[in-house]
């Protein structure tokens, strides 16, 4: 949009004033190149970034009786009838690993991923009034989502550790690695969040589809049996999941099994980053129309 100096003049002119000569100087306004990743205004907001990350916490538990116990029942009530099902009767192998163990320690990086997924996705449609009458970075909302995710991961770790020490499996300098896998996990669940949330923006139906979606994931995820029960063909294949990478490792540093293979993480990883770019490619060229279709 560009206005004159001249018709300024001329429409503010009341009567009796004299008119005053004034250079005829073009102000344009336009929309400035955005970064992929703004780091300079995401640091200015950080605060912002806790307050959203905690309100969504409270958020979660509020008004329940048992609180934050929800982020203990879930997992343990979930590995306990894995272990029945899958470890009982079905009698899938877990490589030499308590199967109670082995299932839990796949749950923990897996719904730390899916708490991360839904809670984006649905993080802006929860969020409408704050986006629609107040700027900030609107990438602030499923980083916030994403991160609010990891205190019930704390929390069902705390259960991880004991049950792995109950079993005699002691923790070894492995543990070091852990942070490296649950990052992998983070980026994972932030680059989807990212693309679905933009989707579900415009298309609500995207946020119905996320928990079916989800499910499925789970059981394309070594969660309930161990990579070594896919074929050698296909593993290439199976490697393009995220998650695989994430989990195997994880399971790696914690319980001490054999090292993953190499290709496997790497590939897992790959696709990580992959999706993260996308999601943030995606969600930078929409987000301008987020307040005017929420």
């Amino acid at each position: 949009m560009a206005v004159t100096n001249q018709e300024l003049v001329a429409e503010s002119h009341l009567p009796g004033e004299v008119k005053k000569s004034v250079p005829d100087v073009v102000t344009t306004i336009a929309a400035g190149r955005q970064a992929l990743l703004p780091f300079k205004e995401l640091w200015e907001f950080r605060e912002l970034l806790y307050f959203l990350t905690w309100r969504d916490v409270k958020v979660r538990y509020k008004q329940t009786i048992l609180g934050a116990a929800w982020a203990l029942i879930q997992p343990v009530v979930t590995m306990v009838i894995f272990t029945l099902i899958f470890g009982r009767l079905a009698r899938i192998s877990s490589e030499g690993i308590p199967y109670p163990v082995f299932s839990y320690t796949g749950l923990l990086p897996w719904q730390l991923f899916a708490g991360g997924l839904q809670r984006s996705v649905q993080g802006f449609v929860g969020s409408a009034p704050l986006i629609t009458k107040v700027y900030f970075p609107r990438l602030m909302i499923p980083l916030a989502s994403t991160l609010s995710a990891t205190i019930d991961f704390a929390i069902a770790f705390v259960v991880l550790v004991v049950m792995a020490v109950g079993y005699g499996l002691m923790p070894t300098w492995r543990v070091i690695a852990i942070p490296a896998f649950l990052g992998l996990t983070l980026l994972s669940a932030l680059g989807v969040g990212l693309w679905l949330s933009a989707l579900n923006v415009r298309y609500r139906d995207v946020g119905h589809a996320v928990p079916f979606l989800i499910q499925v994931w789970m059981y394309a995820s070594p969660v309930v049996y161990p990579v070594g029960l896919v074929p050698e063909r296909l593993r290439l294949l199976y490697s393009l999941n995220p998650m695989v990478g994430a989990v195997e490792g994880f399971r790696w540093a914690l319980l001490g099994k054999p090292v993953p293979d190499l290709q496997t993480i790497v590939t897992s990883a790959g696709v990580a980053f992959l999706l993260l770019i996308w999601g943030l490619v995606y969600f930078r060229h929409t987000e301008r129309t987020f307040a005017d279709v929420i």
